[in-house]
């Protein structure tokens, strides 16, 4: 049942984001969801390949919104094999019914449900699709 993905490990996730933005970002993105319009801004300060610091904003359903939060609370200190590793294996979870993603991501297993329901797949992935974005044009513009 379609109201079963919004329990409450998925609800208190979404409420536990915090929208901010980095003064001066090394590399910032933006990825809007074509099927449901959610979208969500990120902004990365690296060194090297590794995160030092991020803010995002977000306007997403609580799925996108717990994704984000996921992204939010494990980001700081990852680097970016980890991001690129983390959105194959949450795009895997939803799409390919892989195992959920593991190591410093694995809070994504609690988005396995998700999977029976395509039109979430955008605004679940948003944030991972906008972090390595951000993370490539920092890694970049070093």
């Amino acid at each position: 049942m379609f109201s079963d993905l919004y329990n409450t490990d998925i609800l208190t996730l979404a409420g536990s984001l915090r929208h901010s933005r980095l003064e001066n970002p090394h590399g910032s993105a933006r990825k809007v969801s074509k099927l449901c319009g959610s979208w969500l801004e990120i902004d990365v300060n690296m060194d090297g390949n590794i995160v030092t610091d991020m803010a995002m904003r977000i306007e997403a359903c609580a799925l996108g919104q717990s994704s984000a939060a996921i992204l939010q609370e494990a980001m700081i200190g990852a680097n970016y094999e980890e991001l690129i590793k983390a959105r194959g294996q949450l795009k895997a979870m939803l799409k390919s019914d892989a195992a959920p993603p593991t190591g410093r991501f694995e809070k994504l297993a609690l988005l396995a449900d998700v999977r029976a329901y395509p039109a979430r797949h955008g605004s679940t992935l948003l944030a991972f699709e906008a972090a390595v974005e951000a993370t490539q044009k920092a890694m970049s513009s070093s």
